[in-house]
């Protein structure tokens, strides 16, 4: 049995508390929250899970294996450090810390302790995500040229952080997994409608080794909600809409040329049925078992490195009126490894 302990019991972190209440083989031990009122709900949903306004008597609790960290992004670094630093294992959302430098710090951090450290990267355990990965893996798409996403809603307007570092880490993770690793730059264009210098809508261009490109559009002020991603490969694409039925799209289009002549293809359309399960539950699921296993997550330290490094450059880019940014590589050796 593996005994976790959640910090944060908001909208988000209420998922993961059903999420880890309900997994097999695991023990939901205890919830931390600042504000009481959240807590008063658990202990009447799950009378056997001990609350706290304390985050050090959970980190302190011998009992507790592993910590799922769904706090507001400042305090991500501190709150991580402190739980990896006492031995637990780390599962801490997106964004992993709001600076490349301390995300760096808690990755070599976590491999000096030998403590799993995975980051909430929920888009990368969506079951259609893992049908497209072993589709590219095992060269069905081919060659993939470029693609592009949109997570787009009129959905909850933040003060505290832009469009950019709310919505684009999932986006990012999975254009980076799809590419073959971190982009080499990043062009990002925002616009601040609601709330001054808070940019709600951002378009961002990011440039991959072999001019491989990734397009992110992300917005909360938008008509209609899309979760939308298109793979353009050299023998097929293929459209994955979190908002439609079927759900993935795989359709035998492209082009070929002749000397000087350009022509263009067309064959089958399929709708490929992913895998059954919920998202957030196979991300659980997977945190659980790289703690008992000791494999390397998923969405490792690493992987939220990266994605933090280009959510860095993005806002140099913005905060320089859309000018191209150069995405230096990771200095650290654990990193580059």
């Amino acid at each position: 049995m593996i005994t976790v302990g959640m910090i944060g019991a908001g909208r988000w972190g209420g998922n993961w508390i059903r999420t880890l209440a309900s997994l097999p083989g695991t023990q939901l031990r205890c919830v931390c929250d600042v504000s009481p009122a959240p807590l008063e709900r658990i202990r009447q949903q799950y009378p056997t899970v001990r609350t706290t306004t304390r985050i050090d008597d959970l980190l302190e609790d011998p009992e507790v294996d592993g910590i799922v960290i769904a706090t507001i992004a400042p305090t991500h670094f501190e709150v991580a450090r402190k739980a990896l630093t006492l031995g637990k294992h780390v599962m801490v959302e997106k964004p992993m810390t709001l600076t490349t430098r301390d995300a760096v710090e808690l990755t070599e951090l976590a491999k000096r302790l030998h403590r799993v450290l995975m980051v909430g990267h929920l888009l990368e355990y969506h079951p259609t995500i893992l049908q497209l990965r072993r589709m590219v893996a095992n060269g069905e798409l081919g060659d993939v040229h470029y693609l592009y996403q949109q997570r787009l809603n009129l959905g909850t307007i933040r003060t505290d952080e832009n469009a950019w570092w709310s919505l684009a880490p999932h986006d990012i993770s999975v254009a980076n997994r799809f590419l073959g690793g971190a982009p080499i730059s990043v062009q990002c264009r925002g616009q601040s409608i609601v709330t001054p210098n808070v940019a709600d809508v951002v378009y961002a261009v990011l440039e991959y080794p072999g001019a491989k490109l990734a397009h992110v559009h992300v917005s909360w002020l938008d008509p209609h909600k899309a979760r939308k991603l298109v793979l353009v490969g050299s023998k097929k694409m293929a459209i994955f809409d979190d908002a439609a039925d079927p759900k993935l799209v795989v359709m035998e289009k492209g082009y070929f040329k002749s000397g000087d002549i350009i022509s263009l293809w067309q064959g089958l359309t399929n709708h490929p049925m992913p895998d059954a399960g919920e998202a957030l539950a196979m991300e659980a699921q997977h945190f659980i078992d790289c703690i008992r296993t000791g494999n390397r997550p998923i969405s490792d330290g690493e992987a939220g490195t990266q994605v933090v490094s280009v959510l860095e450059c993005g806002q140099r880019s913005m905060d320089l009126g859309g000018a191209v940014v150069a995405i230096p590589p990771l200095a650290s050796k654990s990193l580059a490894a």
